[in-house]
């Protein structure tokens, strides 16, 4: 079995990547068996002025530092379960360490499997006020749908002054409840969590929309790798093509 590096950057999401990994490997290989895995976080303080500056290179920098450590310690590929990380991954620069599954390939195959039309996204706003989600639904005839300005800043606020700090209130799960039920009401047939924290704050069962975990998704995908049921990545970094522009309601 092959060894998988997690790449964490926020700590919720990588630590449900990892149990969910693992919880995997113990419903199908059976009781406390699952591949081998190594998580190594970088506390996000270093990058959190970066985001705000834009400098996307110097945090794929100290992603790259991660990434040579799992290299280190034996992994054969990576996964991020942070969506919004990926932005910096993608940025042009010398190849990573590691071959990684690109998330939202991971989200948006899924939602071409489900047969989706229209897919809203919820995620920090730097993610969702970029190409990654309209690209890799696009590349599969899906349109993405984004919530309303006023509606990215409040997913964006409970996002970084909540969830990341492990906060999940019921006041915070009624708010997405009622921006999903606005893109449910805008044609989505299903809603995509690309924050890693934001399913463990709306789940299925809440859901107005079906719901595309990107945690639980992205640990599937990764733990399919690790046992040979699915081709080994090879993406190293970079776009993967080019996006085209979001899709927002008129302001």
């Amino acid at each position: 079995m092959r060894h998988l590096g997690i790449l964490g950057h926020s700590t919720e999401g990588a630590a449900l990547c990892f149990r969910a990994f693992c919880q995997v490997g113990f419903a199908e290989l059976g009781p406390h068996e699952h591949p081998d895995v190594t998580l190594d976080c970088i506390t996000m303080a270093r990058s959190m002025p970066l985001w705000d500056a834009g400098d996307h290179q110097a945090i794929r920098h100290i992603l790259s530092e991660s990434l040579h450590r799992l290299a280190a310690a034996g992994a054969d590929f990576f996964v991020c379960p942070d969506n919004t990380a990926h932005l910096a991954l993608e940025e042009e620069g010398d190849e990573l360490p590691l071959p990684g599954l690109h998330i939202a390939d991971v989200v948006a195959d899924r939602a071409a499997r489900d047969g989706r039309s229209r897919v809203g996204i919820l995620g920090t706003r730097y993610l969702m006020d970029g190409p990654i989600y309209p690209r890799a639904l696009s590349a599969r005839g899906i349109a993405a749908e984004l919530p309303c300005a006023e509606d990215r800043q409040l997913v964006n606020r409970i996002i970084f002054e909540e969830l990341v700090n492990g906060a999940f209130t019921p006041a915070a799960r009624l708010e997405y409840v009622r921006v999903i039920e606005e893109l449910a009401a805008r044609g989505c047939d299903a809603v995509a969590l690309v924050c890693t924290e934001i399913p463990l704050l709306v789940t299925p069962a809440v859901s107005p929309l079906p719901t595309l975990d990107s945690t639980r998704l992205l640990a599937r995908a990764a733990f399919d790798v690790a046992v040979g049921n699915r081709q080994p990545p090879s993406w190293r970094g970079g776009a993967l093509a080019k996006a085209p522009a979001p899709r927002y309601v008129t302001e």
